[in-house]
């Protein structure tokens, strides 16, 4: 169990006076419920339901009023009422509907308790549109891979921490960071490969954790497919967003498939609320409001770089090369900082957007992390292909 940045999120929703139940959305396996058990040491007492267990979702079947419901939850639990600050925390929320609701009533009628929710298959398997969905009694966080800076302090790097929030970076830092950061996007941030590497020193070891983690996403396609026959479609959109991952995308065909777009384009988008890929949309407009173009080809974004380098065989080129531009096209470098532009945002679910000019002979892009005015860019040869972020990280630059 290792510190994440969301918990000072968590915090400061704890401290405020008129304080919501919270939702935590991201995907499975980010580190949800590490995060909230991690939290919950600040306070007297903590109760847990998990939404995933009969018995503890049975409770809130019976339409109880809130009073009743917090003395049955203290019943099942044969927990005592006592003083001091409690929280509740409700895992797997999306398999309960009635639970979802309740959160409403929490909001109204035990405002002294800390209510805290978490599911991974929110959208999914409930939908804002649901009959009892708490609409304005609730809040969001949202919850992502480690970050670099969260796999420093994971992997024991406190000086790096330091030297990392220092700006400009001395010269001798430089070395020891890219290195550390070359290790970070070779494995990713998911909890458990990094868990198991600060534990075992060793990349081989991994693969049995990689492959579990793909194949649990994978299983988990009946939850996510409308009807029977989208399984197959949903499942091969899972296995093949990896290897679509970072380039700019037709629904039609997708993962060199017979699918049309339509069905393709339900698939993906499920697997986007499910926060497993993300559609990242270009706009072509130079003035706010900058929105994006849902008619131009949109660049897939996957969940994790390091379940990238997994599925696509490219582990073994982090120690044959030096410089991540120098294999897959370059890719990886821009994948890695869009993991990290959109993990940089925990309140909103808002994407990067990317600037584009597509004329012929001339083709440039500028990511921005959210829909706002694109940065100014100038090209000085009609045969450049210039990729640049904002804030200001230059991705890649390569002949068209």
């Amino acid at each position: 169990m290792f510190f994440r940045n969301i918990i000072h999120e968590l915090r400061e929703w704890a401290a405020q006076k008129d304080r919501k139940p919270l939702i935590l959305r991201g995907a499975r396996q980010v580190g949800k419920t590490t995060a909230v058990e991690i939290f919950s040491e600040e306070f007297d007492r903590t109760i847990c339901l998990n939404m995933e267990k009969p018995e503890d979702s049975d409770i809130f079947n019976h339409n109880l009023p809130t009073a009743e419901l917090i003395q049955a939850i203290h019943l099942t639990k044969n927990l005592a009422f006592s003083e001091g600050k409690t929280l509740l925390f409700i895992d797997e929320i999306q398999n309960s509907p009635r639970a979802v609701a309740q959160l409403r009533y929490f909001y109204e009628s035990a405002k002294d308790l800390h209510v805290i929710a978490a599911g991974s298959l929110f959208e999914v398997m409930t939908g804002n549109d649901h009959p009892g969905f708490p609409v304005g009694r609730v809040r969001y966080l949202f919850m992502y891979p480690l970050t670099f800076e969260e796999f420093l302090r994971a992997a024991g790097e406190a000086q790096a921490v330091e030297y990392y929030h220092t700006v400009p970076l001395p010269d001798f830092a430089f070395p020891k960071l890219l290195k550390l950061f070359h290790k970070y996007a070779l494995l990713g941030g998911m909890p458990e490969i990094i868990k198991m590497y600060v534990e075992k020193q060793e990349i081989a070891g991994l693969t049995p954790i990689y492959q579990g983690l793909l194949t649990s996403y994978a299983d988990d396609v009946s939850k996510y497919a409308s009807n029977p026959s989208m399984v197959q479609v949903i499942r091969h959109a899972i296995e093949s967003a990896p290897l679509e991952a970072g380039r700019r995308i037709k629904f039609h065909g997708f993962g060199n498939s017979d699918y049309r777009a339509r069905e393709m384009g339900q698939a993906l988008k499920t697997l986007e609320r499910a926060m497993l890929i993300y559609l990242l949309h270009p706009s072509t407009a130079t003035e706010p409001p900058v929105r994006p173009d849902l008619r131009k080809s949109p660049r897939l974004q996957f969940l994790d770089t390091g379940l990238i380098n997994y599925f696509a065989g490219l582990q073994g080129y982090f120690f044959k090369m030096g410089n991540l531009h120098s294999f897959y096209q370059g890719l990886l470098a821009e994948h890695i900082v869009g993991q990290e532009l959109i993990a940089t945002d925990m309140r909103t679910p808002k994407k990067p957007c990317f600037w584009v000019r597509e004329k012929r002979q001339s083709v440039a892009e500028v990511t921005h992390p959210r829909y706002s005015c694109p940065v100014g860019t100038t090209e000085n040869s009609p045969a450049i292909h210039c990729r640049v972020t904002h804030p200001p990280i230059f991705l890649s630059r390569r002949d068209n």
